[in-house]
């Protein structure tokens, strides 16, 4: 990334860093001797609290209005734009240390991913991996920064809901190798198309064709539209098609409720993993992690014993028995690609009373309408004890299901008619609150 003017260089900065090398942007979270950058948003200007970040213990505040810093105290740092220093910082810090990045995105299952392949890495490395959502453009720097030369490897996840962040998530991570799950129908009111998904995703492989020969994608052999964009650079490929001849296969073997599957490498012999994931389109996000592993030389027992152990816990395809009911819970987001495979994975799971409750589906622009209608059209040949949707975008849709506002009508009726032996699959956008309603059921 070139270096724009600054009242203080990047370089400056960086040697105040190493003398304090943890960054916070919240006034309330200061950690003695940390650095405060005072980032602002739509509601709230953290130039503001830089006096309070100072006094709660900060040894820095980063600002960009000259009217906010006292004359005289050194330790306001004035730059030009907190948010690009920050950034930049963050890449001078990788690049620095020069620690092997693995890059991940995609439409789906990128979380997963990265926590499978963290788990599966640190079987053999020390390895700092993105925390909970800290994907985007504030998330990807702040975790970079968390980089220590104690770290052998680093796993960075990036997000994006418009044309263009990937691009700019990846210049800032600068990866060696990289991850794109999949590409599918999410925040098209964004990216507008399917295309400006691939367009965006794409620029993961954008930046490291600038490696050259140095770089390596983990393929996603079965996705046309990856492999349509992927051109010459270098791959390692996972699954479930043996045609293709990918360098991981997987076959799934099992679902009662969790995923079992099998996995070998193109000349070894085959594995078997029984998994805590719901849904077989999990087998792809663990054979990722699967070739990533076997590519920096993890042992196999050891790739195997690192999935099988993993449990998620951040509402993604959780299987949750309360004593009343048992639980699919899928409620931190949905777009159309996720969820007609969930619902894909739902229609096979073997129980004699389903129901769903399914929120909708954020920022699909003018394709919100189909996409739900499509949604609902499948539920009718589902043979389902009960469907309850929750949003506008539903109660707009052709159907006899019922419909409620919002989670709070939801929860109200739970209160007076509890949910008593049926399997529920629970899904929907994290901006419709659906995670609240487990403790009801």
């Amino acid at each position: 990334m070139d270096n724009i003017f600054y009242t203080m260089t990047t370089e400056q900065l960086y040697d105040i860093y190493l003398k304090h090398p943890v960054v916070t942007t919240d006034s309330r979270k200061t950690p003695s001797g940390s650095i405060f950058f005072a980032l602002k948003g739509d509601r709230f200007d953290g130039n503001r609290y830089a006096a309070t970040a100072l006094a709660n213990g900060c040894a820095y505040a980063v600002v960009d209005d000259a009217n906010c810093v006292i004359e005289g105290d050194e330790r306001y740092l004035l730059v030009n734009d907190v948010l690009i220093t920050l950034q930049q910082l963050a890449h001078h810090h990788r690049k620095t240390l020069q620690t092997p990045v693995i890059g991940i995105t995609g439409t789906n299952g990128k979380t997963t991913t990265k926590e499978l392949t963290a788990a599966v890495l640190s079987k053999k490395y020390n390895v700092l991996y993105t925390q909970g959502n800290l994907n985007n453009h504030i998330g990807v720097p702040l975790t970079l920064l968390r980089l220590s030369p104690d770290h052998d490897i680093a796993i960075i996840e990036m997000g994006a809901n418009h044309p263009g962040e990937i691009h700019t998530l990846a210049a800032i991570a600068d990866p060696d190798c990289g991850i794109i799950t999949n590409v599918g129908m999410a925040h098209l009111e964004g990216f507008g198309s399917i295309e400006g998904v691939l367009q965006t995703k794409g620029a993961l492989y954008d930046n490291l064709r600038t490696r050259g020969d140095n770089a390596l994608v983990f393929l996603h052999a079965d996705d046309e539209r990856l492999k349509s964009i992927i051109g010459s650079l270098p791959t390692y490929t996972y699954g479930i098609n043996e045609a293709t001849g990918p360098d991981i296969l997987g076959q799934v073997s099992g679902q009662s409720p969790y995923l079992s599957f099998r996995w070998r490498t193109a000349t070894g012999a085959w594995h078997e993993i029984n998994t805590h994931l719901i849904g077989d389109y999990n087998i792809y996000n663990a054979l990722a992690a699967i070739a990533v592993g076997s590519h920096y030389g993890v042992d196999e027992s050891d790739i195997c014993d690192a999935i099988s152990k993993y449990v998620p816990t951040n509402n993604r395809s959780q299987w949750v028995e309360t004593g009343s009911n048992c639980l699919i819970v899928d409620t931190y987001n949905a777009n159309p690609t996720s969820m007609n495979a969930a619902l894909d994975n739902f229609a096979r799971v073997a129980s004699p009373h389903r129901m769903v409750i399914l929120g909708e589906m954020g920022e699909l622009g003018d394709a919100s309408h189909e996409a739900h209608q499509h949604i609902v059209d499948r539920l009718k040949d589902m043979h389902l004890d009960d469907v309850w949707l929750v949003g506008e975008a539903f109660g707009r849709c052709n159907h006899g299901f019922r419909v409620f506002r919002d989670v709070d009508e939801v929860k109200a009726i739970l209160a007076e008619h509890p949910l008593k032996d049926k399997t529920i699959f629970i899904k929907g956008s994290n901006s419709m609150r659906l995670f609240e309603l487990p403790d009801l059921l």
